[in-house]
């Protein structure tokens, strides 16, 4: 049981690398195209979670075939609303990405994660979704996380929980550092932000930016301590003669 296990999770641990390498290599790639609409989904319903948090109202959520999307929503006034609906985002990615990962180490199937996953997309759908592309969108992915849920072997579903779950956070890294960093020439929420309170952009995103990389480790600590038997041997103590 434990050697098969520490050999389940290293295997795990090689899905989690091998996602970060394709992230990087292959990020323009059309396989990676629908993991990239699902995770801006994840971003949306960031911003759609915080908006509920905050008193506030969802009417509308769009995923852009250009993997672009935007969530129409009333919020309370105030400055504080505003931030925390505009950093919901970015770090709802991250977040969403972080307890994928942990979902993966410590369930032995994957299973369940999948089925919440499924319906959360469907939730999402019923709820927030008006337009064809991001119904169909939705519909194609509640529809294949189930039936990798029901028909899908335990390794394959953990691993597609580690590869979504570094996806995400990788997704929102990169996310930040195009709006930021790069040629963007959409309005971002750090932008938005920004013209609410006058702190620029980029100090948003350098702080939304540092806030997710935290988070990560934090995770990724986690999930290898975890990794260490969770039994250890008793001590040995010598038996007493008989007197």
């Amino acid at each position: 049981m434990g050697a098969s296990a520490s050999r389940l999770e290293t295997k795990l641990l090689a899905v989690l690398g091998a996602s970060f390498v394709a992230g990087i290599l292959f990020w323009h790639t059309w396989p990676l195209y629908p993991f990239k609409l699902l995770v801006v989904l994840m971003h949306e319903s960031g911003h759609a979670a915080a908006t509920l948090l905050t008193g506030g109202s969802v009417r509308q959520i769009v995923v852009d075939r250009r993997e672009g999307g935007y969530t129409l929503s009333l919020i309370p006034p105030g400055l504080w609303s505003q931030i925390v609906v505009s950093s919901a985002g970015y770090l709802g990615s991250t977040i969403s990405g972080c307890v994928l990962l942990l979902l993966a180490a410590r369930s032995k199937t994957g299973r369940w994660p999948l089925v919440a996953l499924a319906v959360w997309t469907g939730f999402v759908a019923a709820l927030w979704v008006r337009d064809p592309f991001t119904l169909v969108f939705v519909a194609g992915a509640s529809l294949v996380l189930a039936l990798v849920a029901r028909f899908g072997p335990s390794l394959l579903r953990r691993g597609l929980l580690v590869f979504l779950g570094t996806f995400s956070v990788s997704y929102a890294l990169y996310d930040i550092r195009d709006d930021h960093f790069g040629s963007a020439a959409v309005q971002s929420d750090a932008d938005a932000l920004a013209q609410a309170t006058l702190v620029p952009a980029i100090v948003w995103g350098v702080v939304w930016g540092l806030l997710s990389a935290v988070l990560v480790a934090l995770t990724l600590r986690f999930v290898l301590s975890s990794r260490a038997p969770s039994s250890r041997a008793a001590p040995a103590f010598p038996k007493r003669s008989a007197a």
